[in-house]
């Protein structure tokens, strides 16, 4: 997808654009059904320009559907007007330097820290790497000095995360933004506030 000259402001903040040309995406529910226009679901897609396969015959088969439409683990919506919007990944998936990082395996981690409450991880576009990771916490106690982020890197380490895999960024918060029916995080809500200061 791509946006062009003549989208509105709206759309070119907004969205990701218009599929290209001879891109099709399709939108699915859970259990593989197309979702309706403004509905959220995995983006699928297929087109010239997808590879064919992987390699390995099992992960191809995992990652096409029966119409060879490829399953990206991104969440999204169509809107009336054409435009593409991503609101998430399927598998809290950060990508840094082409590297799938597990946001969960991080916030595991930063749960045992004596000065943390609450964690939740994010990934933030960056220029060079991509995405960057950002740790987002709520203090055990909010009256004590902030926990400051080669703290927290330097726990992250000796809990054995890898290098590639610690916070670039730490952000305090006296509480993490709730919704929806199980009062999940709201890390688009996180990832929309941080974003602002993307490098």
């Amino acid at each position: 997808a791509m946006g062009t000259p003549y989208d509105s402001d709206e759309q070119l903040a907004r969205t990701v654009g218009k599929p290209v040309v001879g891109a099709e995406i399709r939108i699915v529910r859970p259990d593989g059904s197309p979702a309706a226009t403004g509905e959220c679901g995995e983006v699928t897609l297929k087109g010239p320009m997808l590879f064919r396969r992987y390699t390995d015959p099992a992960l191809t088969a995992a990652a096409f559907g029966a119409e060879g439409y490829f399953h990206t683990g991104d969440l999204g919506l169509l809107r009336p007007d054409g435009h593409l919007v991503l609101t998430g990944r399927l598998k809290d998936i950060i990508i840094r330097k082409g590297e799938n990082i597990s946001a969960q395996e991080i916030e595991d981690l930063i749960h045992t820290h004596p000065a943390v409450a609450e964690a939740a991880v994010i990934g933030l576009p960056d220029r060079e790497r991509g995405e960057r990771v950002c740790a987002v916490i709520t203090p055990a106690d909010p009256a004590a000095p902030p926990l400051a982020l080669d703290a927290l890197t330097a726990h992250l380490r000796a809990a054995g995360l890898m290098t590639q895999k610690l916070p670039e960024q730490l952000e305090s918060v006296g509480e993490l933004p709730r919704g929806g029916p199980l009062n999940k995080v709201l890390k688009s809500v996180l990832r929309e506030r941080y974003a602002r200061g993307a490098r």
